[in-house]
C-alpha cells in the first residue's frame, strides 16, 4: 500500500492558471503533479494546484489517484463534449464555494436584488436599457415578443420556412427540422455554460428569469448569447439539405466555441451580472477556490502545448 499523499494547499486564486481543455490523453499524476500522457507517450505536466478548472473531453480517461490529487488542491473536473458543446458531470456538482451559493441565493431571495439582476440580463442580450417600473414578469414578457420576433427576422435572412418555437423532448422526429435544428444548437450553448457556472462556483439551478428548473440559471445565461452565437449556425444549417443536420451544427457549434473562446466571456460576464443586485461579492480567503478567467487550450494535442 503507497504512502498516504502529504496535505497540499490549494494555491490563491491569483496564482493560479485557467481552465484547460484535455483531449485524447490519460490524465494521471507523476511526482505529486498532473501529467497527460498522449497515444504517442508524450507526456504534458500541468501544476499541482494551478489550474481551477480542467475540462475532460471525449477521448480523455483518467486515474483514481488523478481524481483524488484533484479533490486536494480544489481543481474541480468537468466531464465535457468536444469545446463544451456537452455537459455530462462535474466532480463537485454545485461548485466548491459555499459562500457564492449564499450570494446566489441572496439574490434570488430578494425581490428587489433579483429585479437588478433581471434587468441587468436583459440589457445585455439586446444591448438596450429594459423599460422602467416593470416587474421580472413583465420583463419576461417583453423579452418572449423580442425573441418570438427575433426567430421571425433570422428565418427570413436565412430563407427558412418557420412557424413558431414548438417541440417535444420526448418526441424528437415530431419537430419539423428548424425546430429540431434549434434545439440542437442550444443543447450544445447550454453544454459549455453549465460547465462554466460551474466553474465559477455557482449553482446551475438558482435563477432569476428562469425558475423552478434544475438549470434556470444556465438558461438565464446562455439566453445572453444565444442570437449572437448558435441560433444563426442552427438557421444557416436548416436552410440547406443535409444528411445528419444535428451533427453539422454540433461540429460548427465546437469551432466556433473554440475560436470564439466563449468560455473567456461567460465567468466574467456572470460576475457583472450578479453584481448589478447591489448586494457585496463574497471575498475568498487566500486558502479558497475563486472564479477563474478560463483559458481553453487543448492539452493532449502536439499543437496546443501549454
Amino acid at each position: 500500500m503507497s504512502d498516504p499523499l502529504p496535505p497540499l494547499k490549494p494555491l490563491p486564486i491569483k496564482q493560479r492558471l485557467s481552465i484547460l481543455f484535455v483531449e485524447k490523453g490519460q490524465l494521471d499524476v507523476l511526482d505529486g503533479a498532473f501529467v497527460v500522457v498522449d497515444k504517442t507517450g508524450v507526456r504534458t505536466h500541468i501544476p499541482v494546484g494551478g489550474v481551477a478548472c480542467l475540462m475532460l473531453e471525449i477521448g480523455t480517461r483518467i486515474s483514481h489517484a488523478a481524481v483524488r490529487l484533484a479533490a486536494q488542491v480544489g481543481t474541480l473536473l468537468v466531464w465535457v463534449g468536444e469545446a463544451g458543446v456537452r455537459f455530462y458531470s462535474a466532480g463537485q456538482p454545485g461548485g466548491a464555494r459555499a459562500d457564492r451559493l449564499l450570494y446566489q441565493a441572496s439574490l434570488a431571495l430578494d425581490d428587489e436584488a433579483r429585479l437588478k439582476v433581471v434587468r441587468e440580463m436583459y440589457r445585455r442580450r439586446f444591448g438596450d436599457e429594459p423599460p422602467v417600473r416593470r416587474s421580472v414578469e413583465q420583463l419576461r414578457g417583453i423579452e418572449g415578443a423580442r425573441v418570438r420576433e427575433t426567430y421571425k427576422l433570422l428565418a427570413r435572412k436565412y430563407g427558412v420556412q418557420w412557424k413558431q418555437r414548438n417541440y417535444d423532448v420526448q418526441d424528437w422526429d415530431a419537430a419539423d427540422r428548424p425546430n429540431r435544428c434549434l434545439s440542437a444548437a442550444t443543447s450544445c450553448l447550454y453544454g459549455i455554460t453549465e460547465a462554466a457556472v460551474l466553474a465559477a462556483g455557482y449553482a446551475p439551478a438558482i435563477g432569476f428569469i428562469h425558475t423552478g428548473k434544475p438549470l434556470s440559471f444556465v438558461y438565464d445565461i446562455a439566453d445572453i448569447y444565444k442570437f449572437e452565437t448558435v441560433v444563426p449556425v442552427a438557421f444557416a444549417i436548416a436552410a440547406r439539405e443535409s444528411a445528419n443536420h444535428e451533427r453539422e451544427i454540433r461540429l460548427q457549434c465546437r469551432d466556433m466555441f473554440r475560436k470564439s473562446r466563449l468560455l473567456e466571456r461567460i465567468i466574467p460576464d456572470i460576475e457583472g451580472i450578479l453584481a448589478a443586485g447591489g448586494k457585496t461579492p463574497p471575498i475568498a480567503a487566500e486558502e479558497q477556490i475563486g472564479p477563474a478567467i478560463p483559458n481553453p487550450d487543448s492539452l493532449g494535442d502536439p499543437g496546443h502545448r501549454a
